[in-house]
């Protein structure tokens, strides 16, 4: 089953890591990711562009309308997100504590994904494809 590993964090303690603290960080994640790859179990990965760089679109309108930045005030943000092929909910927490050890702080949201028009993805290990 494929599992979105949704990435919350506080983006204005993110925003204010040195590029020293961000590559650090980064590489630390680039080993559990190379893994993930290397087994044919990542599927995309995704750093998100900061909220300040958002756009809402609120269709519950009509005309819909269109807002600069997101929508929803919250203390954490959604920064990015994995695609992992796991077997049970337990292996893609595992991979979920890894990279909380390799990224501290903020939360990790875990959910299965049900495609709608399923393709293989670049890049990633062939055995995504379900």
């Amino acid at each position: 089953m494929l599992y979105a590993i949704l990435c919350y964090h506080q983006e204005d303690v993110v925003c204010a890591w040195s590029q020293e603290e961000d590559d650090a960080v980064m590489a630390k994640l680039a080993v559990i990711q190379n893994r993930l790859a290397r087994q044919g179990r990542l599927g995309p990965v995704a750093r998100l562009m900061p909220t300040t760089a958002a756009t809402t679109l609120r269709k519950d309108r009509d005309p819909p309308l269109v807002l600069d930045g997101p929508f929803a005030e919250t203390k954490e943000q959604l920064l990015g997100f994995y695609i992992v092929d796991c077997a049970s909910l337990d292996e893609a927490l595992e991979i979920a504590r890894e990279l909380g050890e390799a990224n501290p702080g903020g939360s990790y949201e875990l959910r299965p994904v049900a495609l709608f028009n399923p393709a293989e993805t670049p890049g990633a290990g062939t055995r995504i494809t379900s």
